[in-house]
């Protein structure tokens, strides 16, 4: 099938770019230099090149172009992931931009997409039917361009580990890439495009994973984070508004995102900026690896994904508020009685 091909392609490519990636990003100094660009997120000691996007620019919109037809879509998807890019770049070089600005070049990026023609028309409603959001009229649709900022923000902040972010991502461009070719066996023949840029994405996934597992060559940036995030928000909508079955998917860091977001709220600052209090952190503190917290987030992913597989919209809904209220739970314990979890140093006596 051409999405395999299309995968394998997109695969090959950002697997071929990365080394050249951690060439440009060391000779331009756009690293992560814990002495040089203090963060309070940062878990790492070591000086470890960053602009991972670059890779991921190239692994995913040359295969866009090889495979999939040329739309007004395919340029908004490209000059949405282009303004991340730059946006990212800039972030890396420059030792973190005002998040603010990255907030609006997020916005920037989800609007041109939407203005290339991508839209929700209607979402399922979970207890029976869908509702119908062409009859409102709006100019824009703000629903997608929300959508597509809280996906993107979502995966951003999921980027504290080596290895967790591109191992979600890939989870989830697979669940979506095998929901579309469900649809597209059923006879929804313009699924078949979406299966194929479900797959780019994943491919390019796995490609950065083998490159950021712990310990990281290289680390994906504002620029690689928002590109995984942005891909992933497009394909649920183009693959038939399946807001609820990536947001399945992504649960945990989704449920972390709205903690944190919260948290910080409540705590009289911004939510924009960084803090050592994600879920990632806290299971640092509690004595796991990256590797461990890494594959959580990895078998945790295709568990709730194989779920959306299966479940109906009903079933996703009980699903979610279940495991979500576990995942809630579970970050309550780590941040009031994490040190309760934390293992034993052996040589504490």
């Amino acid at each position: 099938m051409i999405f395999l091909t299309a995968a394998l392609a997109a695969f090959i490519l950002t697997s071929l770019m990365i080394p050249l990636t951690i060439k440009l990003a060391l000779k331009y100094q756009l690293v992560d230099n814990p002495r040089l660009r203090p963060h309070p997120a940062h878990i790492q000691k070591r000086t470890v090149p960053r602009a991972g996007g670059l890779a991921l620019f190239w692994g995913i919109v040359i295969p866009l172009f090889l495979f999939l037809p040329i739309s007004s879509k395919t340029w908004g998807i490209t000059a949405g992931l282009l303004i991340l890019l730059v946006v990212g770049i800039l972030d890396d070089k420059y030792h973190h931009l005002s998040p603010y600005l990255r907030l609006i070049s997020q916005f920037l990026a989800a609007l041109v997409v939407v203005l290339s023609g991508l839209s929700i028309n209607f979402i399922t409603n979970p207890l029976g039917g869908i509702i119908n959001l062409d009859s409102l009229n709006l100019p824009i649709d703000f629903l997608a361009i929300i959508w597509i900022v809280w996906v993107m923000n979502m995966i951003n902040w999921s980027k504290g580990v080596d290895g967790q972010m591109p191992a979600v991502v890939m989870v989830a461009a697979i669940i979506l890439g095998l929901l579309s070719v469900k649809f597209y066996l059923s006879g929804d023949l313009g699924q078949i495009d979406v299966a194929t840029l479900s797959f780019i994405t994943a491919g390019a996934s796995f490609a950065f994973l083998l490159f950021n597992w712990y310990p990281a060559k290289i680390f994906p940036g504002f620029s690689g984070s928002t590109i995984l995030g942005f891909m992933l928000s497009v394909l649920a909508i183009l693959a038939g508004a399946k807001l609820a079955t990536a947001t399945l998917v992504l649960l945990i860091p989704a449920t972390d995102f709205a903690y944190t977001f919260f948290r910080r709220i409540l705590q009289g600052r911004s939510p924009v900026w960084g803090d050592r209090g994600h879920l990632h952190h806290k299971l640092i503190e509690a004595g796991f690896t990256h590797r461990q917290i890494s594959l959580f987030y990895l078998f945790g992913s295709a568990m709730l994904g194989a779920a959306a597989l299966s479940l109906s919209s009903q079933g996703k809904l009980f699903a979610g508020i279940l495991v979500a209220t576990i995942i809630f739970g579970a970050i309550l314990w780590l941040n009031f009685f994490g040190g309760y979890s934390k293992k034993p140093d052996p040589d504490n006596g």
